[in-house]
C-alpha cells in the first residue's frame, strides 16, 4: 500500500498539482488574457477530448460488454443515478440553478477516469485485462452518457450556447448534440457496439490530439482558478463529500451485494473514487457557470484523494475478503 500511494502520488497527483499551480501563476501574473484562456478551453473542449474519449472507447469490445453486464449495469446505473442526484441536491440545498446543478453534477458526480484511470490503478493492479475492463466500461459511462446529460441539462437550464439576443440557442438536445464532446464518444460507443473496429493505423492520428488533452485541461484548470478565490465553504464541502465519500461508498455497497469479483470490486470502487473530471471544469468555464464553486470543488477533491484513496482500498479488500 505504501508502494501504491508514493507512486500514486509522485507519477500521478503531483503532476496534477504542478501543471494546476503553474497555469494558477500564468493566471495571476497575466500571462494569459481572459479570451486567451477560453481559446485553451475550446481546444480541449472541441478538440482534444473528444479525440481522447474516441481513442479510449473503441478499444472496448462488444462481447466484453456483454460478458460483464453486472459491472456493466453497476456503472451504468449508478453513474447516472449519483450524477442526478448530485444535479438535483445542489438546487434543493443550495438554490442553485438547473444549469449550475448541470455542472455541478459534472464536476462532482463525474470521475476523471480518461486521465487518471491507468496511471492510479496500474500500480496497484497491473496492466492486465481486468484493469482495461473496469477503466473502459466506467469510461463509456462517463463520457458517452453522463457528458451528453450534462450537456443536455445545461442547455436546458439556459446555462448553453446563446443567440446575439441572450436566449438560448434553439432546442437544448440538438444544442447539445452540435457538441463534439457530446457526439464523438456517442459515435465512439455505436461502433463498438455493432462490432466495427477502427484499423490501428488511425491510432497516432488520434493520440497525437489527444495527448494535449491532459496537460491542457489541467493547465486551463488553473488559469481558471486563478480567476477566482478558493472557496471553502458549506458547498465544496458538501461537493467534495459526495465525489470522495458518498460515490466510492454506494459502488462498494452495490459491487458487493452483487457479488463482483473482489479485485474488480477494488478497482470499481477506487476509480469512482478519483477526482472530479476536469472536462466538468473546461465546460464551467467556456459556459460560465459554476466557474468559482466547481474549480474550488477539484481543488479540494485533488487534495483530498490522497487520502481518500487508500482509505477505500482498505475497505474494498475487507468486502472482498482480500
Amino acid at each position: 500500500m505504501e508502494e501504491f500511494m508514493s507512486k500514486m502520488l509522485v507519477s500521478d497527483l503531483i503532476p496534477i498539482i504542478a501543471v494546476m499551480a503553474l497555469g494558477y501563476a500564468a493566471g495571476k501574473r497575466n500571462v494569459f488574457q481572459e479570451d486567451q484562456a477560453r481559446v485553451l478551453n475550446k481546444l480541449v473542449l472541441d478538440f482534444a477530448l473528444p479525440a481522447a474519449l474516441f481513442v479510449s472507447i473503441v478499444k472496448a469490445d462488444r462481447a466484453m460488454l456483454v460478458e460483464n453486464a453486472t459491472l456493466s449495469l453497476i456503472s451504468l446505473i449508478g453513474l447516472v443515478v449519483l450524477f442526478m442526484l448530485s444535479y438535483f441536491t445542489l438546487q434543493w440545498f443550495f438554490k442553485r440553478s438547473k444549469a449550475e446543478g448541470a455542472v455541478c453534477a459534472l464536476i462532482a458526480g463525474s470521475p476523471t477516469i480518461g486521465f487518471l484511470g491507468y496511471a492510479v490503478l496500474d500500480p496497484l493492479y497491473g496492466t492486465g485485462v481486468e484493469t482495461g475492463l473496469v477503466i473502459a466500461i466506467v469510461a463509456i459511462v462517463v463520457n458517452a452518457v453522463t457528458i451528453p446529460l450534462g450537456l443536455y441539462l445545461l442547455n436546458a437550464g439556459g446555462g448553453g450556447e446563446k443567440t446575439a439576443d441572450g436566449a438560448p440557442h434553439g432546442n437544448a438536445l440538438l444544442a447539445a448534440m452540435k457538441e463534439p464532446v457530446v457526439w464523438v464518444p456517442v459515435l465512439a460507443v455505436a461502433l463498438v457496439v455493432i462490432g466495427v473496429q477502427v484499423p490501428d493505423q488511425f491510432d497516432p492520428t488520434f493520440n497525437l490530439l489527444a495527448q494535449a488533452n491532459s496537460s491542457v485541461a489541467v493547465f486551463a484548470a488553473g488559469l481558471t482558478l486563478s480567476a477566482y478565490k478558493i472557496e471553502l465553504d458549506w458547498e465544496v464541502a458538501y461537493n467534495t463529500a459526495f465525489k470522495l465519500i458518498l460515490m466510492p461508498g454506494v459502488f462498494l455497497l452495490a459491487g458487493w451485494a452483487c457479488g463482483l469479483d473482489a479485485t474488480i470490486l477494488q478497482m470499481l470502487v477506487l476509480s469512482v473514487a478519483l477526482p472530479p473530471a476536469f472536462s466538468g471544469i473546461i465546460i464551467s468555464s467556456r459556459f460560465q457557470v459554476y466557474t468559482r464553486t466547481g474549480t474550488s470543488t477539484l481543488a479540494v477533491c485533488v487534495l483530498g484523494f490522497i487520502v481518500a484513496a487508500p482509505f477505500w482500498v482498505y475497505l474494498a479488500r475487507l468486502a472482498g475478503g482480500n
